[in-house]
């Protein structure tokens, strides 16, 4: 009876290979040049997935700009000029708000900090940002 059994299961296993097999050469390899037109195709279209992390690409925009480049360098000078541009780099409510803060402590203080807490040897080694070696 188990050999009756392993016997099918072999069968079975063989015809599904062969399907696979038999349906992955119905459709034939793609030559160098079809696979280059599809890309420039999707490329065009606006299909393709941009490099790195980056999520799907977005849908375009069903019309043309609502604005001319004019229209658009003009709203950005009057911005820069009322100071209502984000800053360069960082633009995290937070960041901004640190950045806007006025120091608690002076350069000195800050320095004198630092010797004592080298003396105390309170650094973190550079690295891995493990504890420095007890001693």
């Amino acid at each position: 009876m188990s050999s009756k059994l392993i016997a099918l299961a072999a069968l079975a296993a063989a015809a599904s290979m062969a399907w696979q097999s038999a349906s992955a050469q119905a459709s034939g390899p793609v030559s160098r040049e079809q696979r280059k037109a599809e890309t420039a195709a999707a490329n065009k279209a606006g299909k393709l997935t941009p490099a790195g992390e980056g999520a799907a690409p977005l849908a375009a925009p069903a019309s043309g700009p609502t604005k001319t480049l004019e229209q658009r360098k003009a709203e950005t000078m009057a911005a820069a000029k009322a100071h209502q541009l984000a800053p360069a780099g960082a633009t995290q409510k937070a960041d901004v708000a640190d950045a806007a803060r006025a120091p608690t402590k002076t350069r000195e203080q800050r320095k004198a900090e630092t010797m004592e807490a080298k003396k105390k040897g309170e650094f973190v080694p550079a690295g891995e940002g493990s504890a420095a070696p007890s001693k």
